[in-house]
């Protein structure tokens, strides 16, 4: 059995504890304490973890997944809490996958915050409520790149980004709180918002292609 905690990395593409285009996949929703143990007490041959809940309950444990692995169980991390632990865990033989597992892995990532986001419940199937650090730095390098947002647009967006808690970042709330004028502001979210990179959604996915 192959199980995978996935949550708002996932958004979108779950349903009734399956994943499109993976029906094989059990998915139980971002994991906490203890849930790993439990996946392999189910018997779980393969364990991928996405998503992870942290600051309300305990977030999943590091010797549950070096249990894991002593089980014989092979556990995938990305995207998020996956590619912290997979980051933290990969000398015990936790395998990590995509560009934010990298990131932690080579120390260009190395704030939890990066990835933190606010999610609706279950019962909403997970959907992101704030924006992750990650998305919004890939989106403003993408739109500096075909120019249209300026060099310094892109610096001042970044900053007021990094300095805002992961519980109140959002496009609209990093613009507000920019220099820009109503206007320009209005037309850079929007430009954003349509451009948006999901590189923790690109993440989820490479992994879930892996198992």
């Amino acid at each position: 059995m192959k199980i995978v905690f996935a949550g708002p990395s996932l958004y979108g593409h779950m349903r009734d504890g399956r994943i499109a285009n993976a029906p094989s996949l059990v998915c139980r929703g971002p994991a906490r304490q203890g849930d790993i143990t439990r996946a392999v007490a189910d018997g779980a041959s393969v364990i991928g973890l996405i998503d992870g809940l942290f600051e309300h309950v305990a977030a999943p444990w590091h010797k549950e997944i070096l249990h894991a692995l002593s089980q014989g169980v092979a556990v995938y991390g990305a995207a998020s809490m996956g590619a912290l632990r997979a980051a933290e865990c990969a000398a015990f033989g936790m395998i990590g996958v995509g560009e934010i597992y990298a990131g932690y892995a080579s120390g260009e990532l190395v704030d939890d915050d990066a990835v933190a986001q606010l999610h609706a419940p279950a019962e909403l199937d997970y959907q992101p409520l704030t924006e992750a650090l990650v998305n919004i730095e890939a989106t403003l390098a993408a739109s500096s790149g075909t120019g249209a947002i300026g060099a310094g647009e892109q610096d001042e967006l970044l900053h007021v980004a990094r300095r805002l808690h992961f519980k109140d970042r959002t496009i609209v709330r990093v613009v507000a709180e920019s220099s820009l004028s109503v206007e320009r502001g209005l037309e850079v979210a929007a430009l954003l918002k349509r451009d948006g990179s999901n590189v923790k959604a690109r993440d989820a996915k490479a992994l879930i292609a892996r198992l």
